[in-house]
């Protein structure tokens, strides 16, 4: 690293102090024992995912390890002092699985052509597609110093001999200086809801075309048909036999969807233990036992839809217990948005949005690199069409603005 600034790689987060990490992953907030927050001014956002609770969870449970392909290879920017000033969750991959921006026809393609693109180097959340910091830094060096750390992963990839780099759910500003680094920008989208301040879900009905408010409506109702009710848990309301419950939903859902969920029983305990209070769990109950749920996280202004899973299929169910109490919670704590978590247009007619997300990758073969860049120009276009289209076709009132004369 340039200046006095040295750069160094650990295996594992367990050989950085925990309050040393969120100094600068969520910097001016302070968490109490089973995740309350306080924010100490000024504070940036809060982001539960790059959190050291979060992320030692993974790796203490056993999902985010090397023999699961995650090799933990995070880097830690320190003064000359030895103090700490930033730092980049990032692993050696020997897949793609898990990350949720879809690069394996990329390397497919360059082992065909004689390549090696395993290992590559993930900056990321292991299993979780929410955009968030990746290049985690004190508030007053990220105009200085977030570029060097940008150009530095280029550094770190020479040195291990990895073939890229992959930036993924960057945040906005976090991509420009990596593309002005040299890395390649690719887009994509999700659904979000945002909350202007509404002060009840009938607020946010007033909003929608009138179909579209009869619609949900109706929705909700037949969600609760025979005889279902919802509860939402938070904090030490959730226990044991919820996670056992949930995890019984999770890997019948998982199992169904994508053949080996990523997260096993032991992850679910830890974060309720480590962070019940920035936690909400939405259990649907029938015939006296739990059927289906879905786990949220709780950011400083925005929920996160992560998990959901069931063992009865009921008509809306999906819809109640993850789109639409995940907006009466945000609605209620006064939460500026709902992430809604990856894909899905059949959230658009929920009030979820389309958000651009942003990923960054660098490409050490140069031939490859023209490949990939030819490839994301034209990604780019398709994905900036569609997410027009698709506002387009949201369930909001359209307002007619008049030409003045």
């Amino acid at each position: 690293m340039p200046g006095d600034l040295t750069l160094r790689t650990l295996h594992s987060l367990a050989d950085v102090d925990r309050d040393r990490w969120d100094a600068v992953a969520n910097p001016g907030w302070v968490v109490g024992p089973t995740g309350a927050l306080t924010a100490q001014a000024p504070a940036a956002a809060y982001n539960p995912f790059v959190s050291h609770d979060f992320l030692m969870t993974l790796e203490e449970a056993g999902c985010a390890v090397g023999r699961t392909g995650w090799g933990g290879c995070h880097l830690l920017a320190e003064d000359a002092a030895g103090d700490l000033v930033g730092a980049i969750p990032a692993y050696a991959k020997s897949h793609s699985m898990g990350e949720y921006v879809f690069d394996h026809g990329w390397a497919d393609a360059y082992e065909r052509a004689g390549g090696r693109y395993y290992p590559k180097l993930q900056v990321s959340v292991p299993f979780t597609p929410v955009t968030g910091p990746r290049l985690l830094l004190r508030p007053d060096l990220k105009a200085s110093v977030r570029p060097l750390l940008a150009r530095s992963l280029k550094q770190v990839a020479r040195q291990l001999g990895v073939s890229s780099v992959h930036v993924t759910f960057a945040e906005e500003e976090e991509a420009a200086d990596l593309e002005a680094a040299g890395f390649l920008t690719r887009i994509d989208q999700q659904f979000h809801f945002a909350n202007p301040g509404y002060g009840s879900y009938d607020d946010f009905l007033a909003e929608l075309a009138s179909r579209k408010r009869k619609a949900l409506k109706k929705e909700r109702r037949e969600a609760l048909e025979n005889g279902i009710t919802v509860e939402q848990l938070t904090g030490r309301d959730i226990t044991e036999a919820h996670w056992d419950a949930f995890y019984a939903f999770y890997m019948d859902t998982g199992a169904r969807k994508w053949g080996r969920p990523y997260l096993n029983r032991t992850f679910f305990s830890l974060i309720g233990e480590r962070m019940a209070d920035r936690t909400l769990l939405v259990m649907a109950k029938r015939n006296g036992r739990h059927i289906a749920g879905a786990l949220n996280f709780i950011g400083s202004d925005a929920l996160y839809g992560r998990n959901w899973g069931c063992i009865e299929d009921h008509p809306y169910l999906h819809f109640e217990v993850c789109y639409h109490q995940a907006i009466d919670f945000a609605i209620a704590e006064g939460l500026k948005r709902v992430e809604a978590g990856a894909q899905g247009a059949h959230k658009l007619a929920r009030g979820y949005l389309p958000v651009t997300t942003r990923s960054a990758h660098h490409i050490g073969d140069p031939s490859f690199r023209r490949a990939v860049a030819d490839f994301l120009r034209r990604e780019r276009a398709a994905v900036s069409d569609e997410a027009e289209r698709l506002t387009e076709q949201g369930p909001f009132r359209k307002v007619e603005v008049e030409e003045q004369e």
